[in-house]
């Protein structure tokens, strides 16, 4: 375990935020069993655990965040939706209906591949073969239909493009709009590109969390590997990287752990034990 100090030690931890692709779930999908016993001990010693993920909360997602923590606060669609699961309590925040239709014309004039998300479900009209097999990851059956048979408001849009598109995505104006790309081990051939609402990020999400549980953010841990991570791992007194992070999550980072194969989460939370 190596650690570059970045700033002073927090003091005790009560409040763990973990990533999910990269952080707790790892190349072939699963979650390494020391992660799972690593979780039980934490909780058993009075610790929070919070999921903080760019996935929706439904779907796998839903059971891995129940596993983690079945009465508490989590944090989907990259900080759009903050879901209490015991009490169906929401804290989301939801695209303007202005830039749903923007993101959506976009979508029908590129041929791009684009999701919307509600706290409960998602659309996408395109059948590409990553969409397909995005459905796959996330747990869900695949069902194209129109954009406009979303029920509800919209927490998040994503783009679904290939790591050559997402530059020129990315370089697009989306006014009004927080862009957040990431990656998937599971998917190593895409670009995930989150859009939540202007100022909405996982850093957002966290300080809601800690909020609603009344602890004070030196007293959070974050676990991540992503760029996405980022804005998280910024604002936590303990952010920690995982040894398979990207270059903007470890440079933020001031403690790392084992690879995400290895069940280097539970390194982290047994840190958070001994803090």
């Amino acid at each position: 375990m190596t650690s570059n100090q970045l700033r002073p030690a927090p003091g005790p931890i009560r409040l763990v935020c973990v990533d999910v692709d990269g952080t707790m779930v790892g190349h072939d999908g699963s979650v390494h069993p020391a992660v799972w016993d690593a979780a039980e001990r934490a909780r058993a010693a009075g610790l929070l655990l919070t999921m903080s993920s760019g996935r929706p909360g439904f779907g796998v997602t839903r059971a891995l965040a129940e596993r983690l923590a079945p009465d508490g606060w989590h944090c989907f669609q990259n900080g759009a939706s903050v879901l209490h699961l015991g009490t169906g309590d929401s804290l989301s925040s939801f695209l303007t209906p202005e830039s749903v239709a923007m993101l959506i014309a976009r979508a029908r004039a590129t041929g791009r591949v684009l999701e919307l998300y509600s706290d409960d479900e998602y659309v996408c009209e395109s059948d590409a073969p990553i969409a397909v097999k995005h459905a796959g990851l996330l747990g869900v059956r695949f069902a194209p239909r129109p954009f406009e048979s979303l029920d509800g408001p919209v927490v998040r849009a994503q783009w679904l493009t290939t790591h050559e598109e997402a530059e020129a995505v990315l370089a697009e104006p989306h006014p009004g709009i927080e862009l957040s790309p990431s990656l998937a081990p599971l998917m190593p051939e895409a670009r995930f590109i989150n859009l939540t609402r202007e100022g909405v990020d996982k850093a957002t999400a966290v300080r809601l969390v800690a909020e609603a549980y009344g602890v004070p953010l030196a007293q959070v841990m974050y676990v991540g590997d992503g760029m996405n991570d980022a804005p998280a791992l910024r604002i936590v007194g303990l952010p920690v990287a995982m040894a398979n992070a990207e270059p903007e999550a470890r440079a933020l980072a001031r403690h790392f752990v084992g690879h995400v194969d290895e069940g280097g989460l539970a390194e982290a939370l047994e840190m958070a034990l001994a803090a």
